[in-house]
């Protein structure tokens, strides 16, 4: 495989107020999806995600529990570090901000506006309405109003969260000064920010004015101390964005680790906080003199039987419950199959089993399964050798050599993997539709070596189809792709090709089912 560019992609870290959900699952996959796909297509690959642990909502959550900030965030940073290791996570890192070489990172980030753009943090005083769930600031004509059942109102920020009037003295970033040079990188970069939605919803905050944000918070001390002011501790904003070139190095910023990945070529985050990923994190970087990640991509969010999730509503899934229901892969394949491009997606069991057992079942196993038996039973466990292809024959090796792959760049590239994968099944239905029409159990008395072509072709067609898919189900990928002796070296995309087809001769075991079938009434947890 040709040398490609290295390729740098983010999560957003976990705030660890919590255990991880669904949404959660979904960021990481979504996320792991395109690090396999791109190494699968021979990129030097950095995936990095992790916990975000500072800031006053975490400090007073570990204080609702009777624990140390320190001690309550190890134990809910272990719970999202187990949930990549369950759900398969192919991370190169994971950061957390309570880490020493973040603290470097985050006062290196400070000193460095400081150095580079001396007016743009300056000390004065905050007075305004704060959310301590959202830990952000809030217009008041951003704000709704709220009322309790004994009549009592409250103002609420968009998000739903509360809001309180905090005044204290802040460190200031003089973010309104950026308003022109972000906008004019909306417009020269449209392809910082996507989906368009977004970008659009992002350009029209934006053209509205931008105020100046407080920096720092002096009520309370967990978070990282500010240079030269240590009764001050940095917003969690800023210390939290900095986790992305922490990652990579920074503030060794000749490091071999920093020249090589930064600038990310991905930051993957909810559409919940794509203000401060859009707006607030350029303009840190601007000021830093610091290169701009190359794109923002908002996902929407997963709601349950058409509801968002909640805890109130009491339909907050937990991903180790879809786990052991559907298993890892069948999960994996169900979000990246079931969520349209940064849209919000729909979780329902009934239709989660409807589409695991049509696609994957049905579908590829089906393919998979009864082929490889053909093959075991009816050529003595042996790849048989194809004879002269037919117009079908070529057809169904065209669609998976020359046609599959280039539009499946096309589609995941942008992060389209639900259409990516809509057109990889095109070819298992097309493979499908040709077992019926070929009919080799048919042929196996009419034209014997009419049935080994028919068969070889097939057994091509699922080596194709194991390759590509390893980024969405690579445990089935794997089982896939061994049942027909395929090297793990021979397992990349250059390997789509007609030169590096199955041999014919090639020994192989009695087939094992890949995807089981659901039964319809096993109930979520």
């Amino acid at each position: 495989m040709a040398d490609k560019p290295p390729f740098y992609i983010t999560t957003a870290i976990d705030y660890v107020n919590g255990a991880p959900h669904l949404g959660h699952a979904y960021e990481k996959i979504l996320t792991d999806v395109m690090a396999r796909h791109k190494r699968l297509d021979g990129f030097d690959v950095m995936f990095l995600t992790g916990t975000d642990e500072h800031g006053q909502k975490v400090a007073k959550t570990a204080e609702e529990n009777g624990k140390e900030p320190k001690e309550f965030c190890d134990e809910i940073s272990k719970k999202f570090s187990n949930m990549a290791d369950y759900l398969n996570l192919s991370n190169d890192d994971f950061i957390r901000t309570t880490e020493p070489r973040h603290y470097e990172a985050s006062k290196a980030i400070w000193a460095a506006i400081k150095e580079n753009n001396p007016d743009d943090i300056y000390l004065g005083k905050y007075a305004g309405w704060y959310s301590v769930r959202d830990e952000g600031y809030f217009t008041e004509d951003e704000l709704t109003e709220g009322e309790d059942s004994e009549g009592n109102k409250f103002k609420l920020a968009p998000t739903g969260a509360p809001v309180e009037w905090v005044e204290e003295s802040s460190y200031f970033f003089r973010l309104s000064a950026y308003t022109d040079k972000l906008l004019d990188l909306y417009k020269t970069h449209p392809e910082f920010i996507a989906p368009d939605s977004r970008r659009n919803e992002i350009t029209s905050f934006v053209k509205g004015g931008l105020q100046d944000i407080s920096i720092s918070r002096t009520n309370f001390k967990w978070g990282v101390p500010v240079p030269g002011d240590e009764d001050h501790v940095m917003y969690v904003w800023l210390d939290a964005l900095t986790n992305y070139i922490t990652g990579v190095g920074y503030p060794d910023t000749g490091s071999d680790s920093y020249k090589k990945h930064w600038p990310a070529d991905f930051h993957v985050v909810g559409k919940d906080i794509i203000r401060f990923h859009c707006v607030y994190w350029p303009a840190f970087l601007m000021a830093a003199n610091l290169d701009l990640p190359k794109r923002i991509f908002a996902h929407g969010f997963i709601n349950v039987n058409g509801e968002k999730m909640s805890k109130s509503v009491g339909n907050v899934v937990a991903p180790k419950d879809l786990l052991d229901l559907y298993g890892l892969d069948a999960t994996r394949y169900l979000l990246m199959r079931e969520v349209s491009h940064g849209q919000d997606g729909n979780f329902s069991h009934e239709y989660a089993v409807q589409r695991i057992n049509s696609d994957l079942a049905n579908g590829l196993g089906n393919l998979v399964q009864r082929t490889l038996s053909m093959i075991y039973k009816n050529c003595d466990g042996v790849i048989p050798t194809p004879n002269d292809f037919n117009a079908e024959d070529n057809a169904l090796l065209d669609h998976a050599y020359a046609k599959l792959l280039p539009a499946m760049r096309i589609d995941c590239d942008e992060m389209r993997f639900n259409r990516a994968l809509e057109n990889i099944w095109k070819l298992v239905i097309e493979a499908n539709g040709y077992v019926d029409a070929q009919a080799p159990w048919a042929l196996k008395k009419e034209d014997p070596e009419r049935m080994k072509t028919v068969l070889y072709v097939l057994a091509e067609t699922i080596r194709v189809l194991g390759i590509v898919v390893q980024s969405v189900v690579p445990e089935s990928a794997v089982k896939i792709l061994t049942q027909l002796k395929i090297a793990e070296d021979q397992r990349d995309y250059s390997f789509v090709s007609k030169e590096y087809a199955l041999k014919g001769g090639t020994e192989i075991d009695q087939p094992e089912g890949v995807f089981p079938r659901l039964e319809t009434s096993e109930k979520a947890a």
